[in-house]
Parts: structure tokens; sequence; C-alpha cells
């Protein structure tokens, strides 16, 4: 913003220093406003961003105390409370759902840290969903609730954390360790440091994936525990200044306020520090987190990052986001040896032709280009798809463009469960 507004002044001093000969006292005045303007903010410009606050690692590396949640066990899954951070300086207990594979004696397995999003609570079916690919797997509230209630509408316990999501926004007078996302967190490292305790867990391979505000955490997250083995945020992402389904919530707490909640829990101040391979899973029509916001935060990281983008998919618990293949795939590749997803690279475009490279320890089964002609609003656009040409034999995909195409990326197939896209590429905004 400071760049901004220096650059700003900049253009105006030149444009008075043009018209010096005409009248000097008139190019003063023009300076002087000059500088007025480039110190005054823009009706976009959000106001001077504080730093992220810092968590204490060693702290919550240590397994968290464990205790009883009676007539809560599920299925297969066993119910608990842990030791959460302090709150309004009183101390916390999380909800979570634990299950493990059926195993020999003395086996370790892979586990998974599974983040709910805006509306959700710990699912003990998310859990069910990876004992059954047999891995571990720990679900935990993230507000301060039960799962005794209806969706969005969860009763709250004796000894909760801070309500969250969009709640979060009303925090900011609050102490910075009071705050959702320091809550949320630091209640994921626990439940992380947790998994790394139990003796049937293998510690060394463990990923994490949340689903919207779940995956927002998740980008969080990534960049504070750089213990995970991967980072699989669905749909969520960072600069939500920029382009959200946030922007009018930023616009009525006013610009000083959302540059400090921005500032602190934005996750592209977070990204860049985060280690882990990342696996980014959206939909091209997101209302929540739109493909402008989800580039720009998935360029961040320094690690290797594989994207799948879905033309119109779902934004929802359940299926939609809890279950992608790709995700079990991925972590498959990492902690089991299987066959690791496609790897697309040298993206290019000649005329109306664009291609990429790939390689795949498997033939693809298909290729597609996903394009829109729209302009405008991100979530708005209609997007049609037409079949790519596969050339197994030098690990290429081509298309032909059509003709006033705005926007393009390319998606390669393993199987038609498992989808992996270039980078969307913007022919004219």
């Amino acid at each position: 913003m400071q760049n901004t507004r220096l650059r700003l002044a900049a253009k105006q001093t030149i444009f008075v220093h043009s018209i010096c000969t005409i009248n000097m006292r008139i190019a003063k005045t023009f300076l002087f406003a000059a500088i007025l303007v480039s110190m005054w903010p823009t009706a976009h410009a959000i106001a001077a961003e504080p730093a992220p606050p810092k968590f204490d690692l060693e702290a919550l590396a240590k397994p968290p105390a464990v205790f009883p949640a009676e007539g809560f066990d599920e299925p297969e899954v066993r119910a608990l409370f842990y030791e959460g951070e302090p709150y309004q300086g009183k101390p916390t207990r999380v909800f979570a759902y634990y299950g493990v594979p059926k195993v020999a004696s003395g086996q370790k397995v892979p586990a998974m840290v599974l983040i709910h999003g805006g509306g959700g609570t710990a699912f003990d079916r998310w859990v069910r969903v990876w004992t059954a690919r047999g891995y571990a797997a720990i679900a935990m509230d993230l507000c301060g609730c039960l799962p005794v209630g209806t969706y969005g509408n969860w009763r709250r316990h004796d000894q909760g954390g801070p309500p969250g999501w969009d709640y979060s926004f009303r925090q900011l007078d609050e102490p910075v360790t009071d705050h959702w996302p320091y809550q949320a967190v630091a209640v994921i490292i626990r439940g992380h440091s947790l998994l790394r305790s139990f003796p049937e867990v293998d510690a060394a391979k463990i990923g994490m994936t949340g689903i919207s505000w779940g995956g927002y955490l998740t980008c969080l997250t990534a960049g504070v525990d750089d213990r995970f083995g991967f980072a699989a945020p669905v749909y969520g992402c960072g600069f939500l200044g920029d382009n959200s389904a946030w922007i009018p919530a930023f616009t009525g707490m006013g610009a000083e306020r959302a540059g400090r909640w921005l500032g602190q829990w934005d996750p592209s101040h977070y990204l860049p520090q985060a280690k882990m391979p990342m696996l980014w899973v959206n939909g091209t029509n997101d209302f929540a987190y739109p493909m402008d916001s989800w580039q720009k935060s998935y360029r961040l990281p320094k690690s290797k990052a594989t994207l799948c983008l879905r033309v119109r998919m779902p934004h929802a618990h359940g299926p939609a986001g809890e279950n992608p293949e790709e995700i079990h795939a991925y972590a498959n590749a990492l902690f089991k040896g299987v066959a690791a997803l496609p790897r697309v690279f040298d993206e290019g475009r000649d005329g109306d032709g664009v291609s990429v490279k790939f390689e795949s320890a498997t033939p693809l089964s298909r290729a597609e280009l996903n394009y829109t002609f729209d302009t405008g609003k991100w979530q708005e656009r209609k997007w049609e798809t037409t079949r790519a040409h596969v050339d197994e034999d030098n690990g290429k995909v081509t298309a032909k463009l059509p003709a006033g195409a705005t926007v393009y990326y390319i998606n390669v197939f393993q199987s038609d469960l498992l989808a992996v896209s270039t980078q969307h590429v913007v022919v004219r905004p």
C-alpha cells in the first residue's frame, strides 16, 4: 500500500513539474495537493497491516491432556476431549473423534487431521472415511461445540473456546490469543501432537485436510506447523481482502479494522513459510474462494503444489469436500508408496494452440481443455469443456483454444476419479 501511494505521488509530482513554466504558484498548489492525495487511502485501500502473531510451538508440540467424553462414542470411533488453549483466562477442552483401522499389534499406520469448515463440527463419518482407507484420523470441533444439534447450530459446552468463522471479525479488540483463528490453529496443532503420541500412529506420516473455513485454517497451519507430511486445503485460500465472499464484511469493518484482521489472519502471510507438499482442491465457480485469490495463494509456498480444479465443483461438507479421491491418492503416494498423481509442467500457448507436458506412472485416461468466454466475477463465469489430445509417447497434451476465450486451463486424468490441473491462464482480463 505504501508503495502504491509513493507511485501515485511520483506521477502527480511529474505532472506538477511539467506545468511549472506556466505558473509556479499553481505548480506549488498542485504539488501540495499531490502529497495530500498520496497520503490518503483510496476507496478500496486497507490500512497498514500488523504482523501475524507468534505461536508457542514448543508448548504446542507436547501431547495435550486427554479426558473422557462419555456418551459420544460412535461405531468404530472413539470420542474424547483434549486440552485446548486458555480462552479469556480459563482452561478449555476440545471435543474430538478419533479412529484407527484394524491392524496387527505393533503395526503403525499413517494418519490424517480433519479440519471442518463453517457450520461444521467434529464429524465421526469423516473419520470413518479415512479409517476405511487404512489411516488413523482425528476430527476436532474448532468452535467450542459438541456434535449435538443441527448443522451450523451445534451445542456449545462449558469449557469451549471462542465461536468462530465470521464471528472472528468481531474479536479484534480482544487479546490476539483469544481470537478464533489463533485458538483454532492451536487446537489443530495440539490435535496433531496428540496423534503423534499414539503408539499405533506413524508420526512421520501425518497429513491434514480442511474444507472451506477449514481449508483456510489448513493454509494458516501449514505455515506454522512444519511437522505435517502434506496439506490439502479444499476451497480455502488467502488474499481474502483482494477477492472473496467476505469483501462486504471487510468494507463494513472499515479500512483500519479490516487491515488489522487481514494482517494477522490472512493466509497470504503464512503460506510463504509452508514447507510441506500441498494439494489444492477447488471449483471454478466457488462462491467463497475465487480462482484469482486461489492462484495467488498456491503460488506462495516454496514446496511442491499439485492442483485439482474441477468445473463447478460443489461447495459443501460431506462427499463433495471430504471425499475427493485425489486427496486419498495424494496421501497414498506420499505415505504408502503408491504411484503418484500425474505431474504437469511446461504449459504453453502458440496462437490458438495450447499444450502441457506431463509425467504419469500409468497412462492417462483422458484430458480436457476447460475455458470461458466470460469476464467479470469469477463465481459467475460459464465454463465450457472440450476434449484434449493425449500424446502418451511424447508425454504431451494439446488442444485448440476457441476464439474469444478469456481464461483456460487443462485437466489430465489418471482415471476418471483423479484429476490434476494446470494453472489457469488469463488470455484477456
